[in-house]
């Protein structure tokens, strides 16, 4: 057969375009492995930050747990990989990490472009702006002129673009690559005032010498949907990071906790014998053991359980759950069914 060099040619630029991704089964990689590489914030309190002792808490981080108790029968089995926002999904791509549970948004650009999939919302948020009491402002609409400490390779510099022109306004950026360094710029008085999630805000304000000295604006200029993501090209695992989160919010509305799921194993409810792997094959669709979901509930907690302990009521940043309800309770979260 004789080749078309021209069109071999093509095909070789083409493919030198292509973002290089780790191969696929990532299931067996872990299972090999025995630990999952989960990859989180450098640290935003509520989400993924050490404790005193050095531990990693927070939302994002109990994904991480979830996904290892699911998989390999223990919460604990965790590595860590600290990333900035510019750095996560390469090293998602690269196959560093297999998952990034990093207050990430959902974005058209990134589920399409990236070679990745996001595998549902952990979090609905909205970005917001945060300004010391002293600039005597109350409103964004009285920022025209601001300059703001942004966080680099994030959706905030484009949401905050497209609100200033809107509303006919001009404003200065000053980026930095973590949240730490950005709040930093703040407190240094380099900038007027901080955009980002709301949530992130709430986080950043514990961090000030007085969090009663600065204000969150009632503003909120943007979807925020924040949840995990894997490579794309891995559908085994696409679903069981996926079905992991349905399944805390599906213990929630169910009413299994921490604290009653060894009980309700004797439960006659069909729902909870599913959850919990009593009857039907809800781990084995996943490749999983049949205890997988009662392995999440009573190593971390359903939804409801975990949001009060990382960001809500039982947490420092008391965070209301608004968006974050269940759906039965005026909320946006929603498990698919698990049957």
């Amino acid at each position: 057969m004789k080749l078309n060099k021209t069109a071999l040619l093509v095909g070789l630029v083409s493919a030198s375009l292509i973002p290089s991704f780790a191969s696929a089964d990532t299931l067996e990689q872990v299972i090999k492995k025995d630990v999952l590489t989960c990859g989180i914030s450098t640290g935003l309190t509520g989400f993924s930050a050490t404790d005193s002792e050095g531990n990693w808490k927070g939302l994002d981080v109990t994904l991480c747990q979830s996904v290892a108790a699911a998989v390999l029968g223990d919460a604990s089995k965790v590595k860590y990989i600290p990333l900035t926002a510019k750095e996560r999904f390469t090293a998602l791509q690269s196959g560093e990490i297999d998952v990034l549970s990093r207050n990430t948004t959902w974005t058209e650009t990134r589920d399409t472009s990236l070679g990745l999939n996001f595998a549902g919302v952990n979090y609905y948020d909205g970005q917001g702006f945060l300004v010391s009491k002293k600039l005597g402002v109350e409103s964004a609409k009285e920022l025209n002129g601001a300059t703001f400490c942004i966080q680099a390779g994030t959706t905030t510099e484009m949401n905050l673009t497209d609100y200033f022109k809107a509303n006919k306004m001009e404003y200065k950026a000053v980026t930095y690559d973590t949240s730490a360094q950005t709040i930093d710029g703040f407190k240094k008085g380099r900038c007027d005032a901080v955009t980002s999630d709301a949530s992130q805000l709430y986080s950043l304000k514990l961090k000030m010498d007085d969090p009663n000295s600065v204000l969150v604006l009632p503003e909120v200029i943007s979807k925020e949907p924040l949840g995990p993501v894997v490579r794309q090209g891995d559908d085994k695992w696409f679903n069981i990071v996926k079905w992991t989160m349905f399944a805390t919010l599906e213990a929630e509305e169910l009413g299994v906790s921490k604290e009653n799921v060894k009980a309700q194993l004797t439960s006659t409810n069909p729902g909870i014998q599913r959850l919990l792997g009593v009857s039907g094959k809800m781990g084995e669709n996943l490749g999983l053991d049949a205890k997988w979901a009662y392995n999440i509930v009573s190593q971390v907690g359903n939804y409801g359980e975990i949001f009060d302990y990382t960001v809500g009521k039982d947490s420092p940043l008391k965070i209301d759950r608004g968006l974050n309800k269940l759906w039965n309770d005026g909320g946006l979260m929603y498990s698919m069914p698990i049957r």
